[in-house]
């Protein structure tokens, strides 16, 4: 099993649960149109990963940047920064043919997360960026969502559970795009505009 870390205390999530199209700008980047209701889908614990490692026999993989908490108790008890890796032309013929997306969002390592810190203040204070070689390439915050995480977190409670250690990921501002083996990456969580997470690191 994979597991992240709660300050230095190892915890192993059974699965990861994704809210899709949750920013408006990032929507209309991939054209993509508003849903009527929340979109959601799964990455396994084998997704998890603490480091970027370009998928193999891919070409083209895209970040999204994503602003992410532990569940306990169904309740928010930490806050970590999240990618969601997505195989962007791989999704694209999925959805054109109506098909499920995990072969573009569930494969190995493409669930990458920080050390997550516990959390108990107020959430609509959050907000997230993320520089690539430097580079700022995203930014958001709670007021850019379009559901908020406590309304996330009810919806999915309507059709499964969650199970202690498990992790809610709430949707990327846009952004996204392209990266490559050797980019720097340094994904920030923010508290009323100070850096509460940091993550950095190298794809390999």
């Amino acid at each position: 099993m994979k597991k992240i870390l709660l300050n230095e205390n190892e915890i192993y999530p059974s699965k990861v649960v994704c809210i899709g199209r949750n920013y408006t700008e990032h929507i209309k980047e991939l054209n993509n149109e508003v849903p009527d209701e929340m979109v959601f889908f799964i990455k396994p614990n084998s997704s998890i990963s603490n480091k970027i490692v370009f998928p193999k026999n891919h070409n083209s993989c895209h970040y999204e940047a994503e602003i992410s908490f532990l569940i306990e108790n169904k309740q928010i008890t930490a806050v970590g920064f999240g990618l969601d890796l997505t195989l962007r032309e791989v999704q694209s013929k999925l959805k054109a043919k109506g098909l499920p997306w995990e072969r573009a969002k569930a494969f190995d390592n493409s669930a990458i997360f920080s050390n997550f810190v516990p959390f108990n203040e107020d959430i609509t204070k959050l907000g997230i960026e993320l520089y690539i070689n430097g580079e700022l390439r995203q930014k958001g915050d709670y007021s850019n969502m379009i559901n908020k995480p406590h309304e996330i977190i009810e919806e999915v409670n309507s059709f499964l559970s969650f199970e202690d250690g498990d992790i809610l990921m709430t949707g990327t501002p846009s952004g996204v795009g392209e990266f490559k083996i050797g980019d720097e990456f340094i994904g920030k969580i923010l508290l009323n505009d100070d850096t509460l997470v940091q993550f950095n690191c190298t794809v390999i």
